[in-house]
């Protein structure tokens, strides 16, 4: 019995050196010690379709790995296109006299709303300056004709009530002396000179309404004349508002008894909405004409997607279907965007196609952008073309590699995260960067997306051998 467990024990131990010894000392021997055999993890016999990745290997080779999601693939158009500026995201700053322009940003200077642009003295606000002086002192010099019109007014009044009453005086006067006349009393001179004095009453009565009514007239056009003066300044202040981007209530507001209008040497351009300057049109110090472009300034978080879809899909392309905005690139390594850095939105169609190219506009405006969204950055756009359609597993296109006719993927073991698997893939539709699969996956499994392509070369025709990689990424066959 003791013999027997004595065979047993060697038996073990020959095993055991035979699993964790060195590669066998063959042509790459020397290679293979120069790893001394701790940095890699070897493919198991029993399962020649698996291979060993350490953390080192997968450095060195770039692989990285996706996760499988369900899609609907078949329901899925895929469309090329860009990022672009809103029409509404650019906002351009312009002259609105000619002057000197003092610029006070950089390009690139991100600006809120109230900050200082540009300065610019120009002798046509100088002209403009002086117009509102000289309104101001029309409006004040018919407010003063206007106030004198009142004691002129009551002077008349009570003038022409001392010529009424002198004139019924007289008027008692000579019919008095009419009746004392035909009883055939009475002087003829008496007479004559009462109807002289009334005559003359009356002339002076007539002279009064006459004037009365002039300064009545005069007053009605003073009025008027006010009121168009009054409406001249109020257009004047308002182009001068125009001008200065200020309200016309900041201009008139008083700084130690004089306007604030008039206290302005230069005008100050401000921007009305945050956002970051694109350009400046001119150099600092130059001459602007009027309407010269100065500063253009835009708001990067106005975004939109324009893609170029087939006029052969208008019969499922529809307002408001679901739609997403993907990286150009499907990759997870490297320095490109990651292919789950995605975009949502909802997609619009253009007014109008191409005839000559058979496309159509498609406009989509992202809920939410992400850092690598910039204008004319390229990108797909996926738009789902039946949402109540059933979500099939998928996986990258990417991640499928041919060895010879049959597709092959490499499925991460789930129990072992440093070993993936070899499998036959079981493909269903494609829409062109993600494969539906028929078989062999679940929900929450992962598969190699970069360094699928190498590892299929390592495994290629050598399945049934096994083998294991190296953290420099050579592959060698076989256990050991």
């Amino acid at each position: 019995m003791s013999s027997l467990r004595r065979v047993v024990a060697v038996a073990a131990a020959v095993a055991a050196m035979s699993m964790v010894g060195g590669c066998g000392r063959g042509s790459g021997a020397d290679d293979h010690d120069e790893h001394g055999g701790d940095d890699h993890v070897e493919a198991v016999a029993a399962d020649s379709n698996r291979v060993a990745v350490s953390a080192a290997v997968r450095r060195n080779l770039g692989i990285t790995f996706v996760t499988v999601e369900r899609r609907r693939v078949e329901e899925t158009l895929r469309a090329p296109g860009r990022f672009e500026y809103l029409p509404t995201a650019r906002r351009e700053y312009r002259t609105a006299i000619p002057g000197r322009v003092e610029l006070l940003v950089e390009q690139f200077d991100r600006v809120e709303a109230g900050t200082a642009l540009y300065r610019i003295d120009s002798p046509a606000w100088r002209e403009m300056q002086g117009e509102l002086a000289s309104a101001d002192a029309e409006v004040d010099r018919l407010v003063a004709r206007l106030e004198t019109f009142g004691p002129l007014l009551e002077a008349h009044e009570e003038h022409e009530r001392s010529l009424r009453e002198s004139t019924a005086v007289w008027e008692e006067r000579v019919a008095q002396l009419d009746a004392i006349r035909e009883a055939g009393g009475g002087r003829v001179d008496q007479i004559a000179e009462a109807r002289a004095s009334l005559s003359t009453t009356r002339a002076d009565l007539a002279s009064v309404v006459e004037k009365k009514a002039e300064l009545r007239a005069g007053r009605r056009e003073a009025e008027a004349g006010l009121e168009a003066a009054r409406a001249r300044r109020s257009y004047l202040l308002g182009s001068a508002a125009a001008v200065a981007s200020e309200s016309v209530d900041s201009l008139t507001r008083t700084e130690g008894g004089v306007p604030r209008w008039a206290a302005i040497d230069a005008i100050e351009v401000v921007a009305t909405e945050a956002g970051v300057v694109e350009s400046l049109g001119l150099t600092n110090g130059s001459w602007a004409d009027e309407k010269s472009a100065v500063v253009t300034v835009v708001q990067p978080e106005r975004l939109r997607f324009r893609a170029s879809g087939l006029q052969s899909d208008l019969g499922v392309l529809r307002e408001g279907l679901p739609s997403r905005i993907v990286p150009p690139t499907p990759t997870a390594a490297g320095r490109a965007v990651a292919l789950h850095e995605q975009m949502t939105g909802t997609l619009s169609l253009g007014l109008a196609g191409d005839p000559n190219d058979r496309t159509l506009d498609l406009f989509v405006v992202p809920d939410e952008l992400l850092g690598w969204a910039r204008p004319g950055v390229s990108a797909q756009l996926e738009i789902v073309t039946d949402a109540t359609a059933a979500a099939e597993l998928s996986i990258p296109l990417a991640a499928v590699q041919r060895d010879g006719l049959t597709p092959v993927i490499f499925r991460r073991d789930p129990a072992n995260p440093n070993e993936v698997i070899r499998m036959e893939a079981d493909l269903g539709k494609d829409d062109g960067r993600w494969v539906a699969l028929l078989s062999g996956v679940r929900d929450g499994d992962e598969v190699v997306l970069d360094g699928a392509f190498q590892l299929m070369l390592a495994t290629s025709g050598s399945i049934q051998k096994g083998g294991h990689f190296h953290s420099d990424g050579t592959f060698h066959e076989g256990e050991d």
